[in-house]
């Protein structure tokens, strides 16, 4: 494990984007394969599925395209962002690192940008990337994306506290990373459950244009 580690310490000080980026990949293509584990047997377990589909066949091609997602979006995008949040901070707002306003700073910023961000990134391209038109990808993230900030707005401002009070910049996206197994088995989960109850409810607590047009 310890050769390991170092391993990844000389590969990510040698080629930190490509590190990032290669490793982002993998992580959210292993929450996507947790996530239709889960979602099978689930469905499994409460008798959803017909005899010929008990057995788990995991859908490759959906696990490649949310593996492209950490590719292409969180192993750069968030390299960078976390690189420049710690940079802006330090000079714009020159507080002290690690102290109170300095943490607080940062896991705003990164809660109000970057957390939003991405899980429009997230559900918009899966949407295009299953072949949807424009505007039944604009119906999903209407769906899913009020239910899954959320859900998401009560765990990461934790998480964040502790990555960045506790863990040098340069692996803080690998301590998000370890984090997004579970965010990536996460969201793949919220995008599969569609219309369910439970995101019926949440979206009903967000006033929407419909329902102002509808009291005038």
């Amino acid at each position: 494990m310890l050769k390991l580690w170092k391993w990844y310490q000389n590969c990510l000080a040698t080629h930190p984007v490509k590190t990032q980026v290669i490793s982002s990949g993998l992580i959210w293509g292993f929450g996507d394969i947790a996530a239709q584990t889960i979602t099978h047997s689930t469905a499994k377990k409460h008798h959803h599925l017909q005899e010929k589909d008990n057995q788990l066949k995991i859908n490759w091609k959906r696990v490649a395209t949310t593996s492209l997602f950490g590719f292409g979006f969180v192993g750069p995008v968030g390299h960078f962002w976390y690189e420049g949040l710690d940079r802006c901070i330090r000079s714009r707002l020159r507080l002290r690192p690690n102290s109170f306003r300095f943490v607080a700073s940062k896991v705003a910023i990164d809660g109000f940008i970057f957390g939003p961000l991405d899980l429009l990134v997230f559900f918009t391209y899966m949407g295009f990337s299953a072949g949807k038109s424009a505007p039944q990808v604009k119906e999903d993230v209407k769906r899913d994306f009020v239910p899954a900030l959320v859900l998401e707005g009560g765990l990461w401002p934790i998480v964040q506290v502790a990555n960045f009070r506790y863990i040098p910049v340069r692996y803080q996206l690998l301590y998000v990373n370890s984090f997004c197994l579970l965010d990536s088995c996460f969201l793949s989960w919220i995008e599969q459950q569609e219309d369910a109850p439970w995101k019926q409810w949440l979206n009903s607590l967000i006033p929407s244009k419909e329902k102002k047009d509808v009291g005038r």
